[in-house]
């Protein structure tokens, strides 16, 4: 298991707005909350709400108009690009609900990738070991397009876990996954986070997955009620 601490999550202040053909629009406003290390939280609210772009500025891949996130006290907004990219690879894991996986490569490489990016020198057998414990032992040679949903999301699953990351945030993982295949990858999900002892953020609109958080916050119309 990881030695890094884990980091706890600060939202001071969020909001976010963007320009459309009607003027201003704005997405959030006005977002606190805190998040301690090892605490599953759940967002939960309609869609449109604006806790997928919540989401996106807790990882430092979207910027907010006002306000900043702290990952483990560090000021996410006062790095630059290169300085964010650079955290993530340490401190983030991230499952998008349509899997994001890189098409022309196998599932092993998928997997492999963040920890080539991070010149892990191990990167093959951490790899293969964690596609072996998501139950994909056969099919480190399959390109995403030859996977069923589930095993993608399985493989999505894998590549976040593979750095053993504090913090793992997760958009709508069962999504894209009939009923039956989201239940058994949700249950993985929090098995390996369980494991692993790592926070997790969750963005769902299954109140059912939000119970098996600690905790849940509820946005609507771009505001925590």
């Amino acid at each position: 298991m990881s030695s890094i601490i884990q980091p706890s999550i600060e939202a001071i202040g969020l909001s976010k707005r963007v320009v459309d053909a009607t003027g201003e629009l704005p997405i959030l406003q006005n977002i606190h909350f805190t998040v301690q290390a090892g605490e599953t939280l759940a967002i939960v609210g309609a869609s449109g709400s604006g806790k997928t772009t919540l989401l996106g500025l807790l990882a430092g891949l979207d910027t907010p108009s006002e306000g900043t996130v702290k990952l483990d006290g560090i000021d996410i907004f006062a790095l630059d690009e290169d300085g964010r990219a650079v955290l993530r690879m340490h401190k983030l894991g991230f499952v998008f609900q349509s899997f994001q996986l890189l098409p022309h490569l196998t599932a092993l490489e998928n997997v492999m990738l963040p920890l080539e990016l991070r010149r892990d020198a191990d990167a093959r057998a951490k790899a293969e070991a964690i596609l072996a414990r998501v139950g994909l032992a056969s099919r480190f040679g399959h390109y995403p397009k030859y996977l069923s949903g589930g095993e993608q999301q399985r493989v999505a699953l894998a590549r976040a876990f593979v750095t053993e990351p504090p913090l793992l945030l997760a958009d709508e993982p069962t999504g894209s996954l009939d009923a039956a295949t989201g239940e058994a990858v949700i249950g993985l999900m929090f098995e390996l986070n369980r494991e692993r002892g790592s926070t997790l953020v969750l963005v769902t609109h299954d109140l059912a997955i939000a119970a098996r958080c600690g905790r849940t916050i509820t946005i609507e119309a771009g505001r925590i009620v």
